[in-house]
């Protein structure tokens, strides 16, 4: 299944844009810097909010951003179960190089019940990449 994928670089308390469009969508979160607990977590809760359902993470401290989509995903629901079409499938990616991370998502990244149509590389950087990463990603 082909999928359109685009590119959003934020910087540690960058604002958030209202939404990504069009959803559902999975994302790809390429962190090539650290990030406070607190904004990580109101990223992960745009991310959510915006209709992220599968959500690979990559880079520094990924294992972080797994946990806190995680986290973002039960606390929409109040700490009840999550719907199946609202479940946020995550995965970390800690000891694999990008490449394998972006493949992974562009063949492996699935929803078990939603059919995602885009692919949003979000990459955590203070230095533009668009162009370098849209690439790894089609050639993934």
């Amino acid at each position: 299944m082909t999928t359109a994928v685009s590119y959003l670089r934020l910087a540690e308390g960058g604002v958030l844009p209202p939404s990504v469009s069009p959803k559902p969508f999975r994302a790809v979160v390429i962190a090539e810097e650290p990030v406070s607990a607190g904004w990580q977590a109101s990223v992960s809760e745009w991310l959510v909010r915006s209709g992220c359902l599968y959500m690979v993470a990559w880079g520094t401290n990924c294992s972080s951003w797994d946990d806190s989509v995680d986290m973002a995903n039960i606390e929409e629901f109040g700490f009840k179960e999550i719907p199946q079409d609202k479940f946020v499938m995550t995965t970390w990616h800690e000891d694999q190089p990008l490449s394998e991370a972006l493949w992974f998502a562009k063949h492996n990244a699935f929803h078990p019940s939603v059919a995602l149509g885009h692919t949003l590389l979000l990459h955590i950087s203070a230095q533009d990449g668009e162009q370098g990463l849209l690439k790894a990603y089609g050639v993934a």
